[in-house]
């Protein structure tokens, strides 16, 4: 490990981005009219920033302790009812598919939806619209980051509310990596705004949402971005936000990548509180 990674892992303080609430509780089952909601995961992208770590491995398969972290994301699903996954692949895909095969060891299904070119966020769900013929609703996580959340709550939120897209939202004491959320009040979104370079606490997206099956008809074919090409023209269907105070990481950069290191331990427990 570099010196400068290991100062990062030495500053333990910096603990805004794995912050943990050790008050949450989360439910081990969904009721009836939530289990059988699929969970999209987006594991294609190249992972630019983290290739100086690892050069040939995707980044949702760099090791976080003794297993790959998109295994972090599975065992979290599973946990709590959900065992239905199709998994966005597309850099090397084939090492991912490898690894997870058709889900079975974790006793889930795993499905793939493998594309060709780079699509984007919103295009690999696009893309992915062959597997969620008959679903109203589903769920989409990012591959490479973990929210320590209840999913059900967040069902039973979007259902209340009657969007389009409920999403996870995470406020952080620095958000200068990411882009912030705008909500009023009544936990509805009404803007976005670019990254800055202003150290300030903000509320930033969880990378994890709750999607109406007719938002599919808002994604074009073809490459296309969630946060930049879809999100803000759905904001006037409704676009709701949940904001969550568990444990939040990702591992886009190789300084958040080792951090996640130092987390493992508590990482696995909130995958799969039932293992412990």
């Amino acid at each position: 490990m570099s010196r400068a990674a290991d100062a990062l892992l030495r500053n333990s303080e910096m603990d805004w981005v794995f912050a943990m609430n050790s008050q949450t509780n989360i439910p081990p089952r969904f009721d009836a009219s939530q289990q059988d909601t699929p969970a999209i995961l987006l594991v294609g992208g190249t992972g630019t920033r983290l290739q100086p770590v690892l050069p040939s491995t995707p980044k949702p398969l760099a090791r976080v302790g003794n297993m790959p972290f998109l295994e972090l994301l599975v065992l979290q699903l599973r946990s709590q009812g959900i065992r239905r996954m199709v998994m966005c692949t597309g850099h090397l895909a084939d090492q991912i598919e490898e690894e997870f095969g058709d889900g079975s060891k974790w006793d889930v299904a795993i499905e793939y939806s493998k594309e060709s070119r780079p699509l984007g966020t919103a295009g690999a769900v696009k893309f992915a619209e062959r597997h969620l013929e008959e679903v109203s609703e589903f769920l989409v996580m990012n591959g490479d980051s973990f929210l320590q959340l209840d999913f059900r709550e967040l069902i039973r939120f979007h259902r209340k509310h009657n969007g389009l897209i409920s999403m996870a939202v995470r406020r952080l004491p620095d958000a200068t990596r990411y882009g912030t959320i705008e909500m009023d009040t009544h936990h509805r979104v009404v803007g976005f705004s670019e990254k800055t370079d202003s150290q300030a606490p903000n509320i930033v997206n969880g990378g994890v949402y709750v999607f109406n099956r007719a938002v599919l008809e808002h994604i074009p074919q073809g490459p296309a971005s969630f946060e930049k090409d879809v999100l803000p023209r759905l904001l006037e269907g409704g676009v709701y936000a949940l904001e969550q105070h568990g444990m939040f990481i990702d591992i886009g950069t190789p300084e958040d990548y080792a951090r996640a290191q130092t987390l493992f331990g508590k990482l696995y427990q909130v995958a799969d509180p039932g293992l412990h």
